[in-house]
């Protein structure tokens, strides 16, 4: 079961606001200090001064620990598992380094005095039974059918087990409304980035698809669309999409500028266009038609970037373009989704069938190598065939009861106008996105957005618990 974990620390170890803000900056200084003597003797010591910087940064200020997280996600992210850190990807790795200092933190806190008080949310059930569906059952169900976990065995449920670690530091981080919304800001400021790289990227200008192909290599398929550095045009196109989700959320309530909205909204379109990928079109028309309901006031956003929506359109089409042009001549359905109703139908059905295993799950890795050879491996693009093929019904069951709570919960948070229901309506429209597009792959445990709707599910969990205890049912 998870928990919240709230730390006070006695009257008088509270700092000053000024002094704390002053000592934060002089450490992160001295951790880019470091950094920068350090560079003499080789980039181990860089990874290694750096690392010992972000642990007392974030020891100290624990909300630093999310701030940097959401900085560097979208940049990391897409870099290949075990390149630096053995079965982790880079941003996995440094998430363990954030929590740990976080939690080294809080521990010297307590040992000093200071109250450690646990509080149990309405959410808590539902995610805790989730994840443990996601990690455990799967792993025991190999158990108990007498097979021995292998690597990728291992491997394929790291993404749940990041996603609840994510989910408890920023639960237990994010505290004040300032806080929550400079969260926003790194949502909608990591979205702009990705936006930017799509562009480029679309467009093949200047050295950039050079420089991702080496780092951030995608599948030759993908080639014409946006990959940037999340490596896969799906993860892309989310990404940005729930970057515009915040904005508009956030938009409408006054917590960003009517300008600086806009032209962010106008960079977003374009780097949504600039993925290619037709189900992000399917889930940008589905989340337009939630917001207005949700949110009347959306419509006059949409309004407003009306007029320029011409040149986004201009700027992200040439990708989609080209992926039109492909399906010329091939009839319809296109090639690609023949071949990926192929792969369901041949590859994956018989195993789900086979002596009713969809009735407790095959394995935790879904990544089949097929008896072609043209293809190393494929994966299964159906987010709900993918819950059977994880965890069976059990883990279907968990993800329609989790989805049950986050939309009620969410929903009765949005009314508002602070950054704590600003993430809630966010929350909403990306989960109902998740429920829609899971039709056709798996975009919940996608690297990158997955991690956004786990920090907003966080900010939602934590004061989901405050109003639980103000009114005294907790």
């Amino acid at each position: 079961m998870t928990v919240d974990v709230v730390v006070h620390e006695p009257p008088q170890a509270v700092l000053d606001r000024t002094r704390s803000r002053r000592i934060s900056i002089v450490a992160l200084g001295c951790a880019v200090g470091a950094g920068l003597v350090a560079a003499g003797i080789g980039p181990i010591a860089i990874l290694v001064v750096a690392g010992i910087g972000v642990l007392g940064l974030v020891a100290w200020q624990p909300i630093w620990a999310t701030y940097l997280y959401l900085a560097t996600l979208p940049f990391i992210a897409g870099i290949g598992r075990g390149a630096f850190v053995p079965l982790l990807r880079p941003n996995e790795a440094f998430l363990v380094l954030l929590i740990a200092g976080a939690l080294g933190g809080a521990y010297v806190r307590v040992i000093r005095g200071a109250p450690m008080q646990l509080r149990i949310g309405p959410l808590d059930l539902a995610l805790a039974a989730f994840a443990l569906l996601s990690t455990v059952w799967p792993i025991a169900s190999l158990l108990l059918r007498g097979t021995i976990p292998g690597p990728t065995d291992i491997a394929a449920v790291l993404p749940m087990c990041k996603l609840a670690g994510l989910l408890l530091l920023v639960r237990n981080t994010v505290r004040t409304p300032a806080q929550v919304l400079w969260c926003i800001r790194l949502i909608v400021g990591g979205a702009l980035g990705i936006a930017v790289l799509a562009v480029i990227q679309s467009m093949k200008l200047g050295p950039l698809p050079g420089f991702l192909a080496v780092w951030y290599p995608a599948w030759p398929e993908e080639v014409d669309r946006a990959t940037t550095t999340l490596s896969n045009p799906i993860a892309t196109g989310d990404y940005v999409l729930i970057g515009l989700i915040v904005l508009v959320t956030a938009g409408v309530r006054g917590l960003v500028g009517r300008r600086s909205s806009v032209a962010a909204g106008v960079l977003l379109v374009a780097g949504m266009l600039a993925a290619g990928q037709f189900s992000t079109l399917i889930g940008a028309f589905f989340v337009g038609v939630m917001l207005i309901r949700l949110i009347p006031r959306a419509s006059v956003f949409v309004l407003r970037l009306m007029p320029l929506l011409v040149l986004a359109i201009v700027v992200g089409a040439p990708a989609l373009l080209s992926r039109l042009e492909k399906f010329e001549g091939g009839g319809f359905p296109p090639h690609s989704w023949r071949v990926r109703w192929d792969n369901v139908v041949h590859l994956y059905l018989p195993d789900l069938l086979h002596n009713g295993r969809f009735l407790i799950g095959v394995s935790p890795n879904s990544v089949k190598v097929p008896p072609d050879t043209w293809r190393k491996v494929i994966y299964l693009e159906s987010g709900y065939l993918q819950f059977l093929w994880i965890g069976g019904v059990p883990l279907l069951i968990g993800f329609i009861a989790l989805s049950r709570v986050v939309i009620r919960i969410g929903r009765r948070l949005s009314v508002g106008t602070d950054g704590v229901a600003a993430c809630a309506s966010a929350l909403v429209v990306a989960w109902w996105m998740i429920i829609v597009l899971s039709l056709l792959d798996s975009h919940l445990y996608l690297r990158g957005p997955g991690d956004l709707v786990f920090v907003l599910l966080g900010i939602v969990a934590g004061k989901a618990v405050e109003v639980r205890t103000d009114d005294g049912t907790g």
